[in-house]
């Protein structure tokens, strides 16, 4: 038997910054995959906590026929993917991303919100996230989804012993037969 080898310079491990940007805002070109985002057009979310992960899940329908006992095929039927995370600072701003909009407001002293209560038919704000982290050999890696929309249930919990935490799982929707719903790009040298 013989022995594995792995190459520790394939080996992850890091943070990963998240950016906000209108839904359709123009994305930073893959050759500036080590450079942040234009804040004309992308805010940086802040801090997160637990990590940031890019999910994928893909549901086949099996083909079969009676003279044969293995699946003989599959069929792509559904696919989701989702960027996850809890955003580490409460803000009102990180709020009303988890909300996927609302109206807020300023004066002299203070911010406020407020959630939408639009009809449910009407047509949701989607937003596009940047997720900026690392690739492999401690490079740069960026993940675009292009059309998101947050579907965890958004709280604000205040207890002695925790910091307060906003859960966000911002799940990709189709764009265009076009335009993929999510892009990567790892900077290589």
């Amino acid at each position: 038997m013989s022995p594995i080898s792995v190459d520790t310079t394939n080996l992850i491990q890091g943070p990963a910054t998240l950016y906000k940007g209108d839904y359709g805002a123009a994305e930073p070109a893959d050759t500036d995959v080590n450079t942040t985002p234009a804040a004309s057009s992308w805010t940086d979310m802040g801090g997160t906590q637990d990590g940031v992960k890019l999910s994928v899940d893909q549901t086949y329908s099996e083909l079969e026929v009676d003279q044969i006992t293995l699946r003989v095929g599959s069929r792509l039927t559904k696919q989701d993917f989702m960027i996850e995370t809890s955003l580490a600072e409460a803000t009102l701003e990180n709020f009303s991303i988890s909300l996927n909009g609302g109206t807020a407001a300023s004066g002299s002293g203070y911010k406020s919100f407020e959630p939408n209560v639009t009809s449910s038919a009407t047509q949701p704000n989607y937003f596009a996230v940047i997720l900026d982290g690392y690739a492999p050999e401690q490079l740069r890696r960026r993940i675009i989804g292009r059309r998101m929309l947050n579907t965890e249930s958004s709280e604000l919990a205040y207890t002695k012993d925790k910091q307060t935490l906003i859960p966000v799982k911002f799940a990709g929707h189709y764009v265009s037969s076009v335009i993929a719903p999510f892009h990567i790009t790892d900077e290589v040298t």
